[in-house]
């Protein structure tokens, strides 16, 4: 009895080690909110894709790499899903676990999806929780063991446009700040990304989502981030498809071109073909992504 006892105990120690630390992203109060219950729904849909919706509480759930000797990078993830949903697995999770295997620590950031139900103002509820986690990362930089010179931010579809706009917007904080933490991260890499609300090239659904369906002309040019570059915005590493029938590949070069044209160190990874939303894995080539941003990390000092 008293060997299986001690064998539970060890088991038990293995898993707790291993598991994943899920923190709230705020303490007290979370800003922006109105009363309302909180709705959300995880569900598991074909190819194993965990999507979460109604999500009103945020969280970063924080997955940190072994055995490190010095302060590493991190990397803050943000989930597309269309400023509707997020896809918490391939575009979460999973990275988060490659990061790892690089000696990243990654962050998963469960944001709050905009509604008028939950939020007084509803444009900046994602920014609110993408700022708060950077601002986190940073002040508990000693503790995870991170440079936090080195805080990058990541996201998929609209999770893109949620990182670019953080890239960009860091000057106009929604959030309390009282110890000036910086809300600039030092990096950002962008997954077939939205970047524009213009007509011609936004994903509607996201605009529509986030800002409204008939937002003033001033609005839409606000959350165009190709059009917030300026030379304090971080370097980029971008992916995008040709074919991407949801979000046009012109949001990844209208981005890397203003980039371009400050002299902002940045790359664009261009496929013909892969369509919209396949997370790590573009099904249409050989090729591996996720090994061209590791060579950039390294070229760039993130690793």
């Amino acid at each position: 009895m008293r060997i299986s006892i001690i064998m539970l105990i060890f088991f038990t120690g293995m898993f707790t080690a291993h598991a994943q630390q899920v923190l709230p992203l705020y303490e007290k109060s979370i800003p922006n909110s109105k009363p309302s219950a909180d709705g959300e729904k995880s569900e598991v849909r074909d190819g194993n894709v965990t999507i979460v919706s109604n999500v009103s509480v945020p969280t970063l759930t924080v997955y940190k790499a072994a055995n490190l000797c010095v302060a590493s990078s991190a990397v803050i993830i943000c989930p597309g899903g269309g400023y509707g949903i997020l896809a918490m697995s391939h575009e979460g999770a999973d990275v988060a676990k490659v990061f790892n295997s690089w000696g990243v620590t990654a962050f998963v950031l469960k944001y709050r999806l905009p509604n008028d139900a939950i939020m007084k103002d509803k444009s900046i509820g994602p920014l609110q929780d993408a700022q708060r986690a950077l601002q986190m990362v940073r002040e508990h930089a000693a503790e995870w063991n991170i440079d936090p010179a080195k805080v990058g931010i990541m996201g998929f579809s609209a999770g893109g446009h949620l990182a670019a706009t953080a890239s960009t917007h860091f000057d106009e904080p929604v959030i309390d700040n009282p110890k000036n933490t910086s809300l600039r991260p030092d990096f950002s890499m962008l997954i077939y990304p939205v970047i524009s609300f213009s007509n011609s090239m936004t994903h509607l659904g996201s605009r529509e989502n986030l800002i409204g369906k008939f937002a003033p002309p001033d609005r839409i040019m606000q959350f165009s981030n190709e059009l917030q570059v300026t030379a304090k915005t971080p370097p980029a590493f971008l992916v995008h498809s040709a074919d991407d029938d949801l979000v046009p590949v012109g949001n990844s070069i209208k981005y890397y071109e203003a980039l371009q044209d400050l002299g902002i160190f940045s790359e664009m990874l261009l496929y013909p073909h892969g369509g919209h939303g396949y997370g790590m894995e573009n099904r249409s080539t050989t090729d591996k992504w996720m090994d061209r941003l590791k060579e950039w990390m390294l070229a760039s000092g993130y690793l």
